[in-house]
């Protein structure tokens, strides 16, 4: 299954009341046979601008993220189901990317400018494509025009 996240407005309300909306959202991702593997509580705070949902204005909201994996295929019934609950805001899923694993140079990396692999290569690249030096073919052992 795929890792989705799902980030969550909801309307500023009591604590009993918002673990009852947050319930009932992970009861609808363990009914499409998910699983929930991280839920983030980003606190309450002013929106950005004021947003219009079910006929009210908002200036508030709390904000959650849930970390979920689920079949692609109840993506779209997960989010109707949050688009139609009146205690939600904003729901938005978006597919969570894998992080690509790197090799960490950094050892490399503060060691001086001289001793660098990467500044050694550039220095070994700028001689192959050093340009011809004028030579002077007049005859005469001076150049005669002023430099």
């Amino acid at each position: 299954m795929i890792t989705y996240e799902l980030m969550l407005m909801l309307r500023v309300m009591p604590k009993p009341e918002c673990k009852q909306v947050l319930r009932r959202i992970a009861d609808h991702i363990f009914h499409k046979g998910g699983f929930i593997r991280k839920l983030d509580n980003m606190g309450t705070r002013d929106m950005p601008h004021k947003v219009s949902s079910h006929g009210i204005v908002y200036k508030q909201a709390s904000y959650f993220l849930y970390e979920f994996n689920i079949p692609p295929s109840s993506v779209d019934y997960l989010l109707d189901e949050y688009k139609r609950d009146v205690d939600i805001i904003r729901p938005n899923i978006f597919k969570k990317k894998k992080l690509e694993q790197f090799e960490c140079t950094l050892h490399e990396e503060c060691l001086p400018p001289p001793y660098r692999k990467d500044v050694l290569d550039l220095m070994a690249d700028s001689k192959k494509h050093e340009k011809p030096k004028f030579k002077y073919n007049s005859g005469l052992d001076y150049y005669p025009f002023q430099k």
